[in-house]
C-alpha cells in the first residue's frame, strides 16, 4: 500500500487584514448587508478599497512609474537569480503586489544577488530568505 500523499499547498491569493471600526460605522455597514447592498461586510470593504483605489489610479500609476516598480506578480525562480548572479547584477527589486522567491532559492543565491527588497503588498519567500534578506528589506 502506497504512504498517503501530502495535500499540495495552494498558494493565498490575498491577504488578511485586520482593522477596527465604530460602532455606528459597523452598524451602517450590516445596515446595507441586511438590504441586499453587499452579500456581507468583506464584499463592503472590498468594494469601498477598490473604489478609493479606482478614485487614485493616476497617482498610484505615476508613483509606479516614477518609482520603476512592477505591478502584479512578481516570481523569482532560482534559475532567473542564478544567472543574474553569474552575470555579476545586483538585483534592487520593487513590487506592488505579491513578489514570490521560488522556495529552491537558497538564502547564499537571495544575498548574492538580491540588494534591496521593497514590496508594497506582500512577500511570499521562506523563512531563510526572509532572515536571510533581513537588512534589505524596506
Amino acid at each position: 500500500m502506497p504512504p498517503p500523499r501530502k495535500p499540495r499547498e495552494k498558494a493565498p491569493d490575498s491577504e488578511k487584514i485586520t482593522l477596527n471600526l465604530g460602532f455606528v460605522d459597523l452598524g451602517r455597514i450590516d445596515l446595507l448587508v441586511q438590504e441586499g447592498f453587499y452579500s456581507n461586510r468583506s464584499d463592503f470593504i472590498r468594494t469601498a478599497i477598490r473604489n478609493q483605489l479606482d478614485g487614485h489610479g493616476d497617482v498610484v500609476t505615476r508613483s509606479i512609474q516614477r518609482n520603476t516598480m512592477e505591478l502584479g506578480l512578481r516570481d523569482y525562480s532560482r534559475a532567473e537569480l542564478e544567472a543574474l548572479r553569474d552575470a555579476g547584477e545586483v538585483l534592487h527589486v520593487k513590487v506592488v503586489g505579491l513578489a514570490r522567491i521560488a522556495p529552491d532559492v537558497t538564502p547564499e543565491l537571495a544575498r548574492a544577488v538580491i540588494g534591496s527588497l521593497t514590496v508594497l503588498g506582500a512577500l511570499q519567500a521562506t523563512a531563510d530568505i526572509r532572515k536571510a534578506l533581513a537588512d534589505r528589506i524596506h
